[in-house]
């Protein structure tokens, strides 16, 4: 597995975790916003910063594409 697709189930568990809800239901949100892919490719920024810090950008790309 590689460190990205590592990082990026840590992410989405700590995520749902974080949203009180399950990673199933993250992942299928993100896939409909079309959203999931840049947030794999976020890994290099992500997995420096604090974890919150990953939370506010998702959320804020999620309201976003909801607009």
């Amino acid at each position: 597995m590689s460190k990205e697709l590592e990082f990026f189930i840590f992410l989405i568990e700590n995520y749902a975790e974080y949203k009180n809800t399950t990673a199933d239901k993250v992942l299928k949100s993100w896939d409909k916003l079309e959203l999931t892919d840049f947030i794999y490719d976020m890994y290099e920024i992500y997995h420096v910063e604090r974890l919150q810090n990953a939370f506010d950008d998702i959320d804020a790309l999620m309201m976003e594409k909801q607009v």
